[in-house]
């Protein structure tokens, strides 16, 4: 998990990885950052408080999982960077200051209760993060960063890379379609004219006119469209066909997973399955074919294609309703037990395609280095 600097020095991804990990534990620790005021209580005070009463079994995985990540990319970080001996005890200590220092700052939050047990249950996870990733390291199965650019990715697609892997948390908050991330002109438009009402502006804001529901046929295509689009810049940065076969069948099970996860996050386990109408089976079919239609394209041409299929995707999503149910569903994150979520990963949800977007320009606009395109698996 290392990248190449120019000094011939290598950077281990997991610091950005942790990085961006621990912006995401605070934002969900201190959401949603308002009522900010002192209680008359230490900020210490919590930990010689009772026991909390009732504990929910999400509660307690949350805690627990929530943190592994950081102690198991901190440990690795450091081993990484030549502080092996270190790497065991700031992985599990880091974490676990970090979780005490937001236990307290959550005392001048009115919506939040810190809990000493919070931040045992963080500290545990951390500990089993470290633990695990010290197995793989003595194991050698964190293989090197810099060994998969050499192999397998594209001049200039990492950028593609990090958009790809931000892709599984931008489709679990709900979409008007499966995957269909982006559609974000709706809300924008209500929330102007909410803004501007009463005001003479609001002579100047597009007339809101009544959009109609798609065909099943259409939400279909928007389906297939939505899922070839983390595809195509798959292949944009990939090497050769072979590895875009195996790029290709990881991402199906992945998306199998996100849309799984996303029905179980709002309806529970019983209904981990319901996203899977007959629309969204055939634009799954669909997507399939196109991928496969697709694994000879040149890097540069899967680039084109895809900024060509994401700005098609962004106008159709953006010119449909919200459904029905999507008011119920946006109502089970927003006010339930994912609300501290919501708003990240909805803003998510919005910038994703644009993101991808960018980066699929960036591929397509590279001037081509090395040897051309090896079409050999």
């Amino acid at each position: 998990m290392a990248a190449s600097t120019a000094g011939g020095r290598h950077l281990s991804l997991a610091w950005p990885l942790l990085v961006g990990y621990g912006v995401l534990v605070v934002y969900a620790s201190l959401f949603p950052f308002d009522g900010w005021r002192s209680q008359g209580v230490a900020p210490w005070a919590f930990l010689s408080a009772p026991w909390p009463r009732y504990w929910t079994r999400f509660d307690v995985i949350a805690n627990l999982l929530g943190y592994a990540p950081l102690g198991a990319l901190l440990t690795v970080a450091l081993a990484r960077a030549g502080r092996s001996r270190l790497a065991p005890v700031l992985g599990v200590a880091g974490p676990a200051l970090l979780s005490l220092s937001l236990e307290a700052v959550q005392t001048y939050l009115p919506q939040r209760v810190p809990s000493q047990a919070d931040a045992l249950l963080n500290a545990t996870g951390a500990l089993l993060g470290t633990i695990v990733a010290l197995v793989l390291l003595r194991r050698r199965l964190l293989g090197s960063w810099a060994h998969f650019w050499a192999g397998w990715q594209q001049p200039g697609g990492h950028w593609a890379w990090a958009v790809l892997l931000l892709w599984p948390l931008a489709v679990l908050y709900p979409t008007p379609v499966p995957f269909g991330t982006g559609q974000f002109w709706p809300r924008l438009q209500a929330a102007l004219w909410r803004a501007a009402d009463g005001s003479p502006l609001q002579a100047w804001l597009p007339q809101s006119a009544a959009l109609a529901a798609p065909s099943p046929l259409i939400e279909a295509v928007l389906v297939a469209l939505s899922l070839w689009l983390p595809v195509l810049l798959g292949y944009a940065s990939l090497r050769r066909v072979g590895q875009r076969c195996a790029f290709a069948l990881l991402f199906g099970i992945v998306a199998w997973g996100s849309g799984a996860l996303s029905a179980v996050l709002s309806f529970g386990p019983l209904h981990a399955w319901a996203w899977l109408t007959p629309p969204t089976q055939l634009g799954l079919a669909m997507a399939g074919a196109m991928s496969l239609l697709a694994l000879p394209l040149g890097p540069r041409a899967a680039a084109v294609l895809a900024v060509l299929d994401g700005g098609l995707t962004l106008g159709l999503l953006n010119r449909m309703p919200d459904p029905a149910y999507l008011g119920e569903w946006l109502q089970t994150w927003e006010q339930g037990r994912f609300s501290r979520f919501h708003g990240l990963s909805q803003w998510l949800g919005w910038i994703w395609p644009w993101a991808a977007l960018a980066a699929a320009a960036q591929l397509a606009l590279r001037r081509p280095e090395g040897a051309p395109y090896n079409r050999c698996p």
